[in-house]
C-alpha cells in the first residue's frame, strides 16, 4: 500500500493528480478519531490539520474546513462502530459497553476495515484479542469463545454453498475409502460456556429492549430491569453454527458427533471418524445423526473452505 500523501493538489488536471486527490481524501476520512471523538488535530507530518484541511476542502458560510472534514471522519468511525456492535451483542453485553467501545476503537485502530463490505469488519476480532488480553480481562476467555461464536454466524449467513453429497454418492463408496467435507458455511465450536444459549439471551433482551423503548415514560422502571443478562457459567458446549433455508441455526451437538465431525472436516474416512468419536457412537446413533446431517445438506465434496474462522 501506498504512503498517504502530504499535500492535496494544487487543482485537478489529470487522473494522477484525482489519484491523489482521492488518496489524500481518504487517509483524511479514515484515520482514527481523537480522544474526544473528533478530527485529529495534527496531519501525518505534524502540521495543524486546519491548514492541511484548508489545502482541499472548502469552507462554507457555517462551518469552517477542518468542521467539515471533521463531519465525514466521524460519520466513517461511527458507522463502522455500529456495524461492529451489530455483529457483536454477546460480546458487548458481557465486557459492558464502555470495555467494548475501548476495545473496538483499538481493534479498529488495529486492524481498520480493508474490504468492499462490512460483512467482514470482525474477522480478525478473535486475533486481536488474543493479541490484547489486556482489553478483555478477566474476561478474555469468555470474550474469545464469545467472538469465535459471533463470527461463526457471519459465516453461517453468507458462506458459500456447494452442492451436496447425495445419499446415492455415499452409499456405493466403501465407509473406509469415504471422505466428506462440510459445507463451507458450517462452523464447528467446542465451547466451555453455552454461548449459543447466552447469545440468545442477550438478542432477547435488546429486542425487549427496543419495544420498551418505544413506550410511555411511565415505564421507565421496567425498561430498566430489563438491562443484564447473567453471564454463562462453565459448561462444556458442543454447537454447529449454520444456516438452513436461508435461516441462522445454532445445533448442539453429542461429543460424539462433534468428534465424527470434527474428523471428516479433517479429512478423515468415515471409518476413521466413527472410530474417532469413542463408545458414545453406538450404530443407531450414528445412523440418526446422519439422517440429520443430510437432511440439513452439511455434506459435499472435500475441498479448501473460506471463511471459516477468524484468523
Amino acid at each position: 500500500m501506498k504512503r498517504p500523501p502530504k499535500h492535496a493538489p494544487v487543482r485537478i488536471g489529470s487522473t494522477d493528480d484525482l489519484r491523489l486527490f482521492q488518496r489524500m481524501m481518504a487517509t483524511a476520512i479514515t484515520r482514527p478519531l481523537s480522544a474526544d471523538d473528533g478530527l485529529q488535530s495534527r496531519w501525518i507530518d505534524g502540521r495543524p490539520m486546519e491548514k492541511v484541511a484548508a489545502e482541499f476542502i472548502k469552507p462554507n458560510d457555517r462551518l469552517t474546513s477542518f468542521e467539515r472534514l471533521e463531519l465525514y471522519n466521524r460519520m466513517y468511525w461511527f458507522r463502522l462502530f455500529d456495524a461492529i456492535c451489530d455483529d457483536c451483542p454477546g460480546l458487548q453485553a458481557a465486557l459492558g459497553e464502555r470495555a467494548f467501545g475501548r476495545l473496538a476503537q483499538a481493534y479498529l485502530a488495529r486492524y481498520p476495515s480493508q474490504s468492499f463490505t462490512l460483512r467482514d469488519l470482525s474477522s480478525r476480532l478473535v486475533r486481536f484479542i488474543r493479541e490484547r488480553p489486556s482489553l478483555t480481562a478477566p474476561r478474555t476467555a469468555l470474550a474469545l469463545e464469545i467472538a469465535r461464536f459471533e463470527w461463526a454466524q457471519t459465516v453461517a449467513f453468507d458462506g458459500e454453498f456447494r452442492p451436496v453429497v447425495s445419499a446415492a454418492a455415499l452409499a456405493r463408496t466403501p465407509p473406509g475409502r469415504l471422505r466428506l467435507g462440510l459445507q463451507p458455511y458450517v462452523t464447528l465450536l467446542d465451547l466451555r460456556h453455552p454461548i449459543d444459549s447466552y447469545v440468545i439471551s442477550v438478542k432477547r433482551r435488546d429486542a425487549m429492549r427496543s419495544e420498551a423503548s418505544n413506550t410511555p415514560d411511565s415505564t421507565v422502571t421496567a425498561r430498566e430491569r430489563i438491562r443484564r443478562v447473567p453471564l454463562p457459567r462453565p459448561s462444556r458446549t458442543f454447537v454447529a453454527v449454520h444456516r438452513h433455508d436461508n435461516r441462522l441455526f445454532y445445533k448442539r451437538l453429542d461429543p460424539a458427533a462433534f468428534r465424527i465431525l470434527e474428523a471428516l472436516s479433517k479429512g478423515s474416512t468415515l471409518t476413521r471418524a466413527i472410530a474417532a468419536a469413542g463408545p458414545g457412537a453406538t450404530p443407531a446413533r450414528v445412523r440418526n445423526w446422519f439422517k440429520s446431517w443430510m437432511a440439513l445438506g452439511w455434506f459435499c465434496a472435500r475441498g479448501n473452505k473460506r471463511g471459516r474462522r477468524p484468523s
